[in-house]
């Protein structure tokens, strides 16, 4: 008997409300390494997956946005712990995406588990930071909260196929938004390996949908969508990023223009965690004031 077997390749797909569809178009393209070898057959995701990415994404929003801080942070921490048992497998994509050496792959995906847990810490504490009382002239209480702008299209960064796809995922997901992503062109096999770690990690489906083919053909529908709250151009030339923000403005979503990152493993701060958060503010009279005082 022969010890010789043939090679099971694995099929990738798109990651939508937490299934695994094909394209619906049936389409796919072909995504080499940085040396033009042929890694996989990767779906080409049409107008109609984007849309149906939406309809998920707006249907998980209700109860992610109601999920208390402290749970969501859990759920993140939960994504670093599944992403740490599976780190060797992430580490080969990343290898091949971007044609790094081993030991430069692990430092990348090391650091996006890092981020992970980064994110999962400031779930419950964005709000102190963001939010509070504001002193005001009268007897009013004049309390200020921050609460998720809704759904969000992210354009992952291009050439960071891993960490900066984290990066710019990770802060909108974090503060109670949901999210239709659409991966690196070039490189989108980590992204949709991506899903299968997010699908067992306690994430509602449709929280994070993961979408890849061609950036420009599938951020046209998004930007336009008037189910769409928000889009993040991180992953944009500067050519794309004015058509989008232009169609964007259509129904006022707020854009976060793309934004030049010299390394993606630099501490990352606030920034993304606020770029999608809106500021409601509630005035509460405190009753009548008296020379004892108020009256609570």
């Amino acid at each position: 008997m022969s010890d010789a077997r043939l090679s099971v390749f694995k099929t990738y797909k798109l990651y939508v409300g937490g299934k695994f569809p094909r394209s619906e178009s049936g389409r796919v393209y072909e995504v080499t390494d940085s040396k033009g070898k042929w890694l996989a057959n990767a779906p080409l995701s049409s107008r109609k997956d984007a849309r149906d990415a939406v309809v998920a994404a707006r249907k998980a929003f209700g109860a992610w946005s109601g999920a208390t801080a402290y749970n969501r942070g859990q759920i993140l921490y939960r994504i670093a712990e599944m992403l740490e048992g599976r780190r060797d497998q992430y580490v080969a994509e990343v290898a091949d995406a971007e044609g790094l050496s081993k030991s430069k792959a692990s430092l990348q995906v090391d650091a996006a588990i890092d981020r992970w847990v980064w994110y999962a810490g400031w779930t419950d504490k964005i709000a102190q930071v963001v939010g509070g009382g504001n002193p005001v002239a009268g007897p009013f209480f004049n309390l200020s909260s921050p609460e998720p702008t809704g759904v969000v299209a992210v354009l992952a960064p291009q050439e960071s196929s891993f960490l900066g796809l984290v990066s710019v995922v990770a802060p909108v997901i974090a503060t109670g938004n949901t999210a239709v992503v659409i991966a690196s062109e070039k490189s989108p096999l980590p992204a949709l390996s991506l899903g299968e770690v997010l699908a067992t990690s306690d994430l509602p489906g449709g929280v994070v949908n993961v979408l890849s083919g061609r950036t420009a053909e599938i951020a046209a529908p998004l930007a336009a969508h008037q189910d769409v709250n928000a889009i993040d151009l991180a992953g944009a030339d500067e050519a794309l990023a004015k058509e989008l923000e232009i169609a964007a403005a259509d129904n006022l979503k707020r854009v976060l223009r793309p934004q030049p990152v010299d390394d993606w493993s630099a501490t990352p701060g606030t920034e993304r965690l606020t770029a999608f958060l809106e500021t409601k503010t509630v005035w509460h009279p405190t009753g009548s004031l008296g020379a004892s005082g108020s009256s609570y």
